[in-house]
């Protein structure tokens, strides 16, 4: 049997053991639609990273769910990452989902859920809508059964379809975008918890050439779609919602980097839209990636001759930090909505 989250945490000698429950992203997307707000998920794969997300949102009192990818768990072990969640989960007091990104089959997704993991996401959209259908809803039928929920996607998305390690995942050059009358049929066939839709979104860094946006108007009518269908105020979801910052390109081009000049993410701007919309949960990965980089080159291009891990990772560290609080203060509206 693989070891659960184990989130009993013992405390000092002669103190009281103190257990603190993940949350479960049911009670997490019901707060947030009430409140027009949007949880951050933030993918993890080392400490460093994870303590930055933990910090900002523990001081900004935000709720906040933290994903793992295949990838991550192929690159860090999944005891490692376990044990790195309980130490966050004992050293916090907001709400935290575990939740696996993009999972790719059926059996990585009952392994996580054998695992503890709050939430899942099974990612058959490469398939025809049908074959998506009956393979969400495998992984529904297992998961609700060990109290985890669902996400499921219907669209398809240009960039790296799963962070797979240094194998790389697929990457697929065209997408084809969400229509709201499959949308209705794909949550009602599948019982998906959430929807990850495709409305312009991207995966990566190279996410467009020039400026682009979003198409809000046909996540207002996929919205309203689920509505009309009988099925509430349903979540949405929003993957590859990294705004690929320039400032953060241009600090990692200074200090010896070669990102480009067509690196291009999601405008901030429309992320706040789709917020307000519906976009209950919404992605970022590729940003906390490029202000770990930029930190980790800003230090070493300074002093060349420094090889202390402590004295690079402390300050990407903190990179990471300011830009998580500033995606939960500014564009998630998250902060101070971890008591609601």
């Amino acid at each position: 049997m693989p070891a659960r989250l184990n989130l009993a945490v013992d405390c000092a000698p002669g103190k009281r053991v103190r257990t603190m429950p993940l949350t479960h992203t049911r009670d997490l997307f019901s707060k947030a639609l009430k409140g027009k707000y949007a949880l951050g998920a933030f993918n993890v794969n080392n400490m460093e990273l994870l303590q930055a997300i933990i910090e900002a949102c523990e001081e900004e009192k935000a709720p906040v769910m933290l994903q793992i990818s295949k990838g991550a768990r192929q690159y860090a072990n999944p005891v490692y990452l376990k044990k790195l969640i309980e130490a966050a989960v004992s050293l916090s007091t907001i709400p935290i989902a575990v939740h696996l990104d993009h999972g790719d089959t059926f059996e990585l997704c009952k392994e996580c859920i054998d695992e503890g993991f709050t939430s899942v996401m099974i990612d058959a959209s490469h398939e025809p809508f049908e074959k998506n259908v009956e393979i969400c809803r495998k992984v529904v039928d297992y998961a609700h059964k060990h109290n985890c929920v669902v996400e499921g996607e219907l669209g398809h998305l240009v960039g790296a379809q799963f962070d797979e390690g240094e194998e790389g995942g697929g990457f697929s050059s065209g997408g084809h975008y969400t229509h709201p009358e499959e949308a209705v049929k794909f949550v009602r066939e599948s019982g998906v918890d959430s929807l990850a839709v495709a409305i312009g979104n991207s995966h990566g860094a190279y996410k467009f050439a020039g400026e682009q946006h979003l198409d809000l108007e046909r996540l207002k009518a996929i919205k309203a779609s689920l509505m009309d269908a009988g099925l509430g105020d349903y979540p949405l979801v929003l993957h590859g919602a990294s705004s690929v910052p320039k400032d953060l390109a241009a600090q990692i081009n200074k200090y010896g980097g070669n990102m480009g000049e067509n690196t291009a993410g999601v405008p901030e701007s429309d992320i706040e839209v789709a917020r307000r919309t519906g976009c209950t949960k919404v992605n970022i990965d590729t940003d906390l990636r490029m202000a770990m980089t930029a930190g980790i080159r800003k230090v070493l291009w300074e002093n060349p001759k420094e090889f202390d891990p402590r004295k690079y990772l402390a300050p990407a560290r903190k990179m990471v930090k300011e830009l998580v609080r500033h995606k939960v203060k500014n564009v998630l509206c998250c902060a101070g909505r971890a008591f609601d």
